[in-house]
């Protein structure tokens, strides 16, 4: 090959790749964001539709291209904290491994577009030290909310349904794709709230014990402590 050929064949590769980077950035452009609606996840009753949540996260998890595997929507623990808002507050997770022995926690949490991971901090238990943790952003984006100076943004909206619409802590740390967040302090209120296109986000830990759980709002602490979904 001379080197006309080089340059030609160099040009047409680079046309390629501006080509593929086009069609990339025109797909996100097109790409429909992912909504949903509360009446999707309650009944007539108004009980939560804990099997539609869950399909609404797997929606999610395809949405972002996180494996969907077999079995997952078993692993899935989903909870609208009996409120019936579960798009505004509740969460979606999967605990991979828990281990009080050893200390050590990894579990995926995954939060729709503008919803709200309800205020809340761990104590030490009878069984467990209080929970040491921090998150790492793999998918969309999660405003992280802790304690700190008052820079919360305002496209964040904290539902009515969570404490009068109010929380304790608002420092955030809008956090992206790649973006380690750790606990400010051990016990410390903290919370989450969904992007635009939701979040998925991996928790280390030392270790999680529900029974160390404690929640800003009143409603959503007896429901959690008392087992419900």
């Amino acid at each position: 090959m001379d080197r006309r050929e080089a340059l030609l064949a160099a040009a047409g590769v680079a046309g390629a790749a501006l080509l593929a980077s086009g069609s990339a950035r025109a797909d996100d452009k097109d790409k429909k964001k992912i909504r949903f609606k509360d009446s999707d996840f309650v009944d007539s009753n108004g009980k939560f539709k804990e099997d539609k949540a869950k399909d609404a996260i797997v929606a999610l998890m395809k949405y972002h291209g996180y494996p969907v595997f077999d079995g997952i929507k078993e692993k899935l623990w989903v909870s609208d904290y009996g409120k019936g808002q579960f798009t505004k507050f509740g969460l979606a997770a999967i605990m991979h491994k828990n281990n009080e022995q050893d200390r050590y926690m990894l579990m995926d949490i995954f939060l729709l577009p503008h919803q709200m991971l309800p205020e809340h901090w761990h104590v030490q238990t009878e069984k467990n030290p209080a929970k040491r943790e921090g998150w790492l952003v793999r998918w969309g984006e999660s405003h992280i909310v802790g304690i700190g100076d008052d820079n919360l943004s305002k496209d964040v909206v904290i539902p009515a349904c969570h404490n009068g619409g109010k929380t304790e802590t608002r420092h955030e740390v809008l956090a992206k794709p790649g973006m380690f967040v750790p606990l400010a302090q051990v016990e410390s209120k903290h919370w989450q709230w969904g992007g635009d296109e939701g979040a998925i986000l991996t928790e280390v830990a030392n270790v999680h014990d529900d029974s160390g759980v404690r929640h800003t709002d009143k409603e959503a602490n007896d429901f959690f402590l008392k087992g419900g979904k």
